[in-house]
């Protein structure tokens, strides 16, 4: 008798959220990232109220720590994937879920699931930290251009964790993927700043929640920027997806 998709994937979408809850290192991860990214915030925040006068940019100060808050996403969505190829788990799950394009779809969609909220909880957290110790300093922003904004970037460290996911399934195993994401995101993209400006992943996500400004310079608007984001973490997902039905465990 055939199973269809529909029937499959809700007891295994199940299934893998049960594995992130009960999985201390997703804990551990996310509570480090938001307590660090707290830590970052206020320090920006300090500085700010330091060297600069008059009115401040609260959305530009309880952001500036996105380039670090990142990094936690990317361990996030690495341990997502690789963590059952430690000690050989994987051969209990794909025995008990043959199939194995459900599978990991559920999984990417179950991470999905706990990186919105998680997301946007540090990244209003941040602002809403800078808005309070601004006080009278803090510039009067327009709410939908704080909601906006704040879509922006829980979009934007939604699509990182997923495309670490994907890098996470193809290269199965913890330290290399770490290596080349972190190696990339700090390294390899800082010293190729001025090299296809926008069109990376994470230059184009830095445009998701950064408004439209001439003076900035903004080479993408934040639509246009989600959109390259959302094809390369889509491309490299299928690329995943394509390898995990035809490896072995």
């Amino acid at each position: 008798m055939r199973i269809s998709s529909g029937r499959r994937i809700t007891p295994i979408l199940g299934a893998e959220l049960d594995k992130f809850r009960t999985l201390p290192l997703i804990r551990l991860t996310l509570t480090v990232t938001f307590i660090l990214n707290i830590a970052l915030t206020a320090a920006f925040t300090s500085v700010s109220l330091q060297e600069t006068t008059g009115t401040q940019n609260t959305l530009n100060t309880g952001l500036a720590s996105m380039g670090y808050l990142q990094a936690g996403f990317i361990i996030l969505g690495i341990l997502a994937t690789c963590s059952e190829y430690t000690g050989g788990q994987i051969r209990t799950t794909l025995t008990a879920m043959p199939w194995r394009g459900v599978q990991i779809s559920a999984k990417m969609l179950a991470l999905a699931m706990i990186t919105i909220p998680a997301a946007f909880i540090m990244a209003a957290s941040g602002v809403l930290y800078a808005f309070i110790m601004l006080g009278d300093t803090a510039l009067m922003t327009e709410i939908g251009t704080v909601i906006q904004t704040l879509a922006g970037a829980t979009g934007y460290l939604t699509l990182t964790a997923l495309l670490s996911a994907a890098v996470g399934a193809i290269l199965r195993r913890t330290t290399p993927a770490v290596v080349v994401l972190l190696g990339y995101y700090f390294i390899v993209s800082p010293l190729t700043r001025d090299w296809l400006p926008g069109y990376l992943p994470d230059k184009a996500g830095y445009y998701m929640y950064t408004p439209p400004s001439v003076d900035a310079g903004n080479i993408l608007t934040p639509m246009e920027g989600t959109g390259v984001a959302m094809l390369w973490t889509l491309s490299l997902m299928a690329a995943a997806i394509l390898l995990y039905r035809r490896r072995d465990a």
